[in-house]
């Protein structure tokens, strides 16, 4: 199958709808309760993992191997990413508008996350560990990040008991589409 084009995955996210592979075929997702984490000061970090962060046990990078997170996101028993969105974001990427972030040690890269920044929009993709907590430490640095750069909206798609732990919470579409064109502010996709 070929890749999605940039454009067409750019405009899916800014109507509040992302694509998932599935036995070979794209399906498009926009769900009635959207999970995303504050970037306000309701973000939280777990009182373990503020003292993990304190020993700082990776070099946190951003945007250096994105093609091997994805794979490393990849690599488990079910996954939605197959060639066809590992390519497609790839394209995104190359644009500028995919960016990982990724905890490395001496041993390499250990875990991190991928997504699709528009606007003040990012949308989270994907994470994933070879190490203890090297996701999450790459969440905390992702959200640094973004409140520095002026983000409004993290997107996690769905929630997840983990992302809980964090602050995150549901939303409905209605909300959650407030808050993207908020986030977006008038821009045009591409």
């Amino acid at each position: 199958m070929a890749a999605l084009s940039p454009d067409l995955l750019l405009n899916a996210y800014a109507q509040g709808v992302f694509p998932m592979a599935q036995d070979g075929e794209i399906l498009w997702f926009s769900p009635l309760m959207r999970g995303v984490i504050p970037l306000d000061d309701a973000f939280h970090i777990p009182h373990g993992l503020r003292r993990r962060l304190k020993k700082q046990p990776f070099e946190i990078r951003f945007d250096t191997a994105f093609s091997e997170v994805m794979k490393g996101c990849a690599q488990r028993e079910e996954t939605w990413i197959d060639e066809t969105i590992v390519s497609s974001y790839r394209q995104l990427h190359d644009r500028g508008h995919a960016h990982s972030v990724e905890c490395w040690d001496d041993e390499g890269l250990q875990g991190g996350l991928y997504g699709v920044s528009l606007g003040r929009a990012f949308f989270g993709e994907s994470m994933f560990s070879r190490k203890t907590d090297a996701s999450k430490i790459a969440l905390v640095h992702l959200v640094g990040r973004l409140r520095e750069d002026g983000f409004i909206l993290l997107d996690t798609q769905w929630m997840t008991p983990h992302l809980r732990t964090f602050g995150g919470r549901e939303i409905p579409r209605d909300d959650y589409l407030a808050l993207l064109a908020e986030a977006l502010g008038g821009l045009a996709a591409g």
